[in-house]
C-alpha cells in the first residue's frame, strides 16, 4: 500500500494537511506530512530546499515502498524536483487545489500579473506578511471556519521573502510520466482543474474553499484515495 504524502504549500503550514493526514490513518494508510516552513530561510533558488524537506520528512520509511504525493496550492509547482530527489518510487500525484508545472522546461511560482501586488506587500527588507493577512478577515474565515482550527493556522505560517516568489521551479521533460489526478475545491482553481483534464487526468470536485481539506478532512479523505484508485 503506497504512503501519502501530504505536501502543503510553503506559504501556510502542515497543520494544513494534520486532519486528512489523521483520517487516512484511520483507514490504514501510512502518511508522511513533511515540514516546509524552512524553505524560506536563505536565497534564491528556493525549490532545493523545498525537495529537500520532503526527502527528509520520508526519513524512516521503506525506500521500496511507493508513494502518492499530495500536493496543495503553490507546492504543486515541486512535484517535478520532488521526484528528483526520492528514494521511492512514485506510484501516483494527485494535485490538490493546486498548481500544475508546465510540461516541460520551468514554471514561475508566480504569474507577472500579481507580482505587482505582492510587492506592495513587502517591508524594506523584502519580507511578506503571513499569507493569510494579505486578505480582509472577511475573506480567511469561511476558508478556516473554526476559531481553534484558524489560529492554529494562522499561528504557524511563515513569512517568506518576496523573492520566493520570483523563483522559477524546473520541469524536466517527462516529469509526468506516471499517474497524476486533480482534486478541485475552489473556483479560482478552475482554470488549473481544465489544465488538468486537457493532459488526460482524472479530475475530482469536491466543492468549498482553498483550505477545504480543514473544513471537510472526511470528504477530501475520500476524493484523495478515490484519485489514487481512478488513476490506475
Amino acid at each position: 500500500m503506497p504512503i501519502f504524502v501530504l505536501i502543503h504549500s510553503p506559504s501556510v503550514g502542515p497543520a494544513t494537511w494534520h486532519p486528512v493526514a489523521d483520517r487516512l490513518r484511520d483507514e490504514g494508510h501510512e502518511v508522511a506530512v513533511p515540514s516546509l516552513l524552512s524553505v524560506g530561510a536563505g536565497g534564491a533558488p528556493f525549490w532545493p530546499r523545498v525537495s529537500s524537506a520532503v526527502h527528509a520528512g520520508l526519513a524512516g520509511t521503506d525506500p521500496s515502498e511507493p508513494v502518492v504525493l499530495v500536493p496543495h496550492s503553490n507546492a504543486g509547482l515541486f512535484v517535478p524536483v520532488i521526484m528528483r530527489n526520492l528514494q521511492q518510487p512514485v506510484a501516483c500525484s494527485v494535485f490538490a487545489d493546486a498548481a500544475v508545472p508546465e510540461r516541460s522546461g520551468s514554471t514561475p511560482v508566480v504569474g507577472e500579473d500579481f507580482l505587482p501586488f505582492l510587492r506592495g506587500l513587502a517591508d524594506d527588507d523584502g519580507l511578506l506578511p503571513r499569507w493569510t493577512d494579505w486578505w480582509d478577515a472577511e475573506d480567511v474565515i469561511p476558508m478556516l471556519p473554526d476559531p481553534e482550527v484558524r489560529e492554529a493556522i494562522i499561528g504557524e505560517q511563515p513569512r517568506l521573502p518576496l523573492q520566493y516568489y520570483l523563483d522559477r521551479v524546473p520541469a524536466p521533460a517527462g516529469w509526468d510520466d506516471h499517474r497524476c489526478g486533480y482534486l478541485l475545491f475552489s473556483e479560482g482553481y478552475q482554470g488549473l482543474a481544465d489544465e488538468a483534464r486537457r493532459r488526460g487526468w482524472p479530475v475530482r470536485v469536491t466543492p468549498g474553499e482553498h483550505l477545504h481539506q480543514v473544513v471537510d478532512p472526511d470528504a477530501v479523505t475520500r476524493a484523495l484515495i478515490d484519485l489514487a484508485s481512478a488513476a490506475d
